[in-house]
Protein backbone atom coordinates (compact mmCIF):
# COMPACT_ATOMS: atom_id res chain seq x y z
CA UNK A 1 0.00 0.00 0.00
CA UNK A 2 1.11 3.54 -0.84
CA UNK A 3 -0.11 6.33 1.48
CA UNK A 4 -0.57 9.87 -0.55
CA UNK A 5 1.47 11.32 2.10
CA UNK A 6 4.20 9.72 1.13
CA UNK A 7 3.82 10.54 -2.87
CA UNK A 8 6.89 10.87 -4.73
CA UNK A 9 7.51 11.48 -8.45
CA UNK A 10 7.88 8.02 -10.35
CA UNK A 11 5.35 5.99 -7.89
CA UNK A 12 3.22 3.87 -9.69
CA UNK A 13 -0.42 2.90 -8.08
CA UNK A 14 -3.86 2.06 -8.69
CA UNK A 15 -6.76 3.85 -8.18
CA UNK A 16 -10.21 3.53 -9.93
CA UNK A 17 -8.85 0.72 -11.95
CA UNK A 18 -6.34 2.17 -13.79
CA UNK A 19 -2.57 2.50 -13.33
CA UNK A 20 -1.27 5.92 -12.43
CA UNK A 21 2.86 7.56 -12.14
CA UNK A 22 3.36 10.71 -10.17
CA UNK A 23 4.68 13.18 -12.36
CA UNK A 24 4.70 16.34 -9.75
CA UNK A 25 3.07 16.16 -5.93
CA UNK A 26 2.96 18.85 -3.25
CA UNK A 27 2.24 19.09 0.18
CA UNK A 28 0.29 21.90 0.81
CA UNK A 29 -0.47 23.01 4.45
CA UNK A 30 -3.62 25.87 4.36
CA UNK A 31 -3.81 28.46 7.53
CA UNK A 32 -7.66 27.06 7.67
CA UNK A 33 -8.73 23.37 6.89
CA UNK A 34 -6.95 20.35 6.77
CA UNK A 35 -3.53 19.49 4.74
CA UNK A 36 -3.98 17.97 1.31
CA UNK A 37 -1.24 16.67 -1.72
CA UNK A 38 -1.80 18.36 -4.87
CA UNK A 39 -0.42 15.77 -7.41
CA UNK A 40 0.03 15.64 -11.30
CA UNK A 41 -0.46 11.89 -12.26
CA UNK A 42 -0.36 10.09 -15.46
CA UNK A 43 -2.35 6.67 -16.56
CA UNK A 44 0.55 4.94 -17.77
CA UNK A 45 -1.68 3.28 -20.24
CA UNK A 46 -3.27 5.51 -21.81
CA UNK A 47 -0.46 8.30 -21.52
CA UNK A 48 -3.31 10.77 -20.11
CA UNK A 49 -2.02 13.68 -17.46
CA UNK A 50 -4.62 14.91 -15.61
CA UNK A 51 -3.83 17.27 -11.90
CA UNK A 52 -5.89 15.43 -8.77
CA UNK A 53 -5.69 16.54 -5.30
CA UNK A 54 -5.46 13.48 -2.43
CA UNK A 55 -6.36 13.77 1.46
CA UNK A 56 -2.53 12.59 2.99
CA UNK A 57 -4.04 9.67 4.43
CA UNK A 58 -5.68 8.55 1.48
CA UNK A 59 -4.30 4.90 0.19
CA UNK A 60 -3.74 3.35 -2.78
CA UNK A 61 -2.34 -0.38 -3.97
CA UNK A 62 1.14 -0.27 -5.04
CA UNK A 63 1.78 -0.92 -8.86
CA UNK A 64 4.17 -3.06 -10.27
CA UNK A 65 5.01 -1.91 -14.12
CA UNK A 66 7.46 -4.56 -15.76
CA UNK A 67 9.74 -3.38 -18.01
CA UNK A 68 11.35 -6.68 -19.77
CA UNK A 69 13.83 -6.63 -22.32
CA UNK A 70 13.17 -8.19 -26.16
CA UNK A 71 14.49 -8.43 -29.32
CA UNK A 72 12.13 -7.29 -32.42
CA UNK A 73 12.54 -10.36 -34.72
CA UNK A 74 9.93 -9.06 -37.35
CA UNK A 75 6.32 -8.40 -38.75
CA UNK A 76 3.89 -10.20 -40.06
CA UNK A 77 0.77 -7.54 -41.15
CA UNK A 78 -0.48 -5.65 -37.91
CA UNK A 79 1.21 -8.60 -35.99
CA UNK A 80 5.03 -7.55 -34.18
CA UNK A 81 6.89 -10.39 -33.13
CA UNK A 82 9.65 -9.79 -29.94
CA UNK A 83 11.35 -12.65 -28.72
CA UNK A 84 12.52 -13.11 -24.93
CA UNK A 85 15.92 -13.59 -24.91
CA UNK A 86 16.02 -15.94 -21.95
CA UNK A 87 12.82 -18.69 -23.03
CA UNK A 88 13.60 -17.41 -26.83
CA UNK A 89 9.63 -17.04 -26.50
CA UNK A 90 7.27 -15.19 -29.37
CA UNK A 91 5.65 -12.00 -28.50
CA UNK A 92 3.16 -10.94 -30.64
CA UNK A 93 1.61 -7.49 -30.38
CA UNK A 94 -0.35 -5.58 -32.33
CA UNK A 95 0.66 -2.16 -33.69
CA UNK A 96 -1.59 -0.15 -31.76
CA UNK A 97 0.89 -0.99 -28.78
CA UNK A 98 4.36 0.12 -30.69
CA UNK A 99 3.97 4.13 -30.63
CA UNK A 100 5.74 6.84 -32.43
CA UNK A 101 8.96 5.98 -31.77
CA UNK A 102 8.82 2.61 -33.04
CA UNK A 103 9.75 3.95 -36.53
CA UNK A 104 13.33 4.21 -35.89
CA UNK A 105 13.46 0.25 -34.85
CA UNK A 106 15.36 -2.47 -37.28
CA UNK A 107 15.14 -5.92 -36.84
CA UNK A 108 17.37 -7.79 -34.17
CA UNK A 109 17.25 -4.59 -31.82
CA UNK A 110 16.46 -5.03 -28.39
CA UNK A 111 13.52 -3.06 -26.90
CA UNK A 112 11.67 -3.03 -23.51
CA UNK A 113 8.57 -4.12 -23.04
CA UNK A 114 6.01 -2.76 -20.69
CA UNK A 115 3.22 -4.61 -18.87
CA UNK A 116 1.02 -4.51 -15.88
CA UNK A 117 -0.28 -8.15 -14.34
CA UNK A 118 1.10 -9.74 -17.63
CA UNK A 119 -0.97 -7.46 -20.10
CA UNK A 120 1.76 -5.30 -22.59
CA UNK A 121 0.41 -1.64 -23.05
CA UNK A 122 3.25 -0.45 -24.46
CA UNK A 123 6.77 -0.76 -26.13
CA UNK A 124 10.13 1.44 -25.30
CA UNK A 125 12.98 1.36 -28.06
CA UNK A 126 16.32 2.44 -27.46
CA UNK A 127 16.82 5.83 -26.38
CA UNK A 128 19.52 6.44 -29.50
CA UNK A 129 19.90 4.54 -32.36
CA UNK A 130 22.47 4.42 -35.34
CA UNK A 131 20.88 4.21 -38.58
CA UNK A 132 21.57 4.56 -42.51
CA UNK A 133 20.41 7.08 -45.00
CA UNK A 134 18.86 5.64 -48.13
CA UNK A 135 17.70 8.34 -49.88
CA UNK A 136 18.37 12.54 -49.02
CA UNK A 137 18.95 15.63 -51.32
CA UNK A 138 22.49 15.73 -52.04
CA UNK A 139 24.37 19.03 -50.47
CA UNK A 140 25.60 21.65 -52.44
CA UNK A 141 28.94 23.36 -52.30
CA UNK A 142 28.44 27.00 -51.10
CA UNK A 143 25.00 26.44 -49.58
CA UNK A 144 26.39 26.66 -45.83
CA UNK A 145 23.05 28.61 -44.44
CA UNK A 146 23.34 28.31 -40.91
CA UNK A 147 21.20 25.59 -39.23
CA UNK A 148 19.39 24.46 -43.25
CA UNK A 149 17.98 21.11 -42.24
CA UNK A 150 16.99 19.06 -45.78
CA UNK A 151 14.53 15.83 -44.98
CA UNK A 152 16.19 12.14 -45.03
CA UNK A 153 14.85 8.66 -45.36
CA UNK A 154 16.59 6.29 -43.15
CA UNK A 155 16.94 2.42 -43.47
CA UNK A 156 13.75 2.03 -41.57
CA UNK A 157 11.25 4.50 -43.73
CA UNK A 158 11.15 7.17 -41.20
CA UNK A 159 11.93 10.65 -42.34
CA UNK A 160 13.99 12.88 -40.10
CA UNK A 161 15.26 16.85 -40.86
CA UNK A 162 19.41 16.16 -41.29
CA UNK A 163 22.43 18.99 -42.26
CA UNK A 164 23.11 19.75 -45.67
CA UNK A 165 26.32 17.76 -45.38
CA UNK A 166 24.55 14.19 -44.58
CA UNK A 167 24.69 11.93 -48.31
CA UNK A 168 22.90 8.46 -48.90
CA UNK A 169 25.18 6.14 -46.98
CA UNK A 170 25.78 8.12 -43.88
CA UNK A 171 25.39 6.25 -40.38
CA UNK A 172 23.42 8.58 -37.89
CA UNK A 173 22.58 8.58 -34.36
CA UNK A 174 19.48 9.33 -33.57
CA UNK A 175 17.40 10.11 -30.48
CA UNK A 176 13.95 8.43 -30.62
CA UNK A 177 12.46 10.33 -27.87
CA UNK A 178 12.41 13.24 -30.00
CA UNK A 179 13.23 11.40 -33.26
CA UNK A 180 16.21 14.14 -33.86
CA UNK A 181 19.04 13.58 -35.80
CA UNK A 182 22.34 14.03 -33.29
CA UNK A 183 25.36 13.43 -34.81
CA UNK A 184 27.27 10.97 -37.66
CA UNK A 185 28.27 7.51 -36.21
Amino acid sequence: MVVAGDFKNGITFEMDGNVYQVIEFQHVKPGKGAAFVRTKIKNVITGGVIEKSFSPTDKFENAYIERKDMQYSYNDGDLYYFMDMETFDMLPLNADKLGDAFKFVKEEMTCKIISYKGNVFGVEPPIFVELEVTETDPGFAGNTATNTLKPATLETGAVIKVPLFINVGDMLKIDTRTGEYLSRA
